[in-house]
Order: structure tokens, then sequence, then C-alpha cells
């Protein structure tokens, strides 16, 4: 019998492999940029690189998450992988935050707000996933 696929896990890692290919889309733009202005001013750039790979970083592992959860809606087994890239997904969100913050900029409540609640929703139906093996 074919287990029957967790909607929300499926729909939110739908959502998570469009927003991460948007990403590295635009990862890659914002490292273009940082090329050119490094070749401008080198001086006081460090922390726009860190911020880019952090983009990087951020968009793959989200994109990843997103395949994790989409192939796996309908394998409990396989929540605990979810759940993992979930809670990956959420902390390089505050990690990305932080770090502008750190940079000047003011706390950014959209960006921290889109980058918790489709994660968090995404280890909801992870976790209803788990539960399935209890």
């Amino acid at each position: 019998m074919e287990q029957k696929k967790n909607k929300l896990l499926q729909i939110c890692g739908i959502l998570m492999i469009i927003g991460g290919s948007l990403q590295i889309i635009l990862s890659i733009i914002v490292i273009l940029g940082l090329i050119v202005l490094l070749a401008i001013a080198a001086s006081g750039t460090m922390l726009l690189f860190i911020s880019a790979l952090i983009i990087v970083v951020s968009a793959i592992v989200t994109f990843i998450a997103g395949i994790v959860g989409v192939k796996n809606a309908a394998n409990p087994a396989k929540a605990g992988s979810c759940i993992f890239f979930g809670y990956f997904c959420i902390a390089l969100s505050l990690l990305g935050n932080i770090i502008g913050i750190l940079g000047g900029n003011s706390l950014n409540t959209v960006s921290l707000f889109t980058g918790l609640v489709l994660p968090g929703l995404y280890l909801l139906g992870a976790y209803q996933n788990k539960k399935l093996l209890d």
C-alpha cells in the first residue's frame, strides 16, 4: 500500500525549489556586482563577500531542501533529513539577518519573516511525516 503524500511538505518543498532557484540566479548577479565593486574599490568589501557566500550557500540549501521535501513527502522514514534541512534553512536565514545588522543595516523584518515562515511550515510537514512512524 502506497503512503499518502504529506501535502504541506510537498507544497513547501515546491515553493522552496522555486525560491532556491530564484535565489541562485540572484546570488550570481550579486557576486558579479561584487566583482565589479572589488575592481573599483578594494576596501570595505569583506563583509559583502561573506554575505554573498551566505546567499549562495542559503540558495543551494533551500533548493536541495525543496527537492528532498518533494521527493520524500510520502516517505515518513526520510522525515529526519527533511527536519535537518528545515532547521539548516532557518539557521542560514538568521545568520544572514545577523550579518546584515552587523554590516550596518536595520533589521529587515520581511526578510526575517519569509526566511522563517516557509522553512517553519516545511518543518511542520516533516514532523507530521515523522509522527506517522510512531
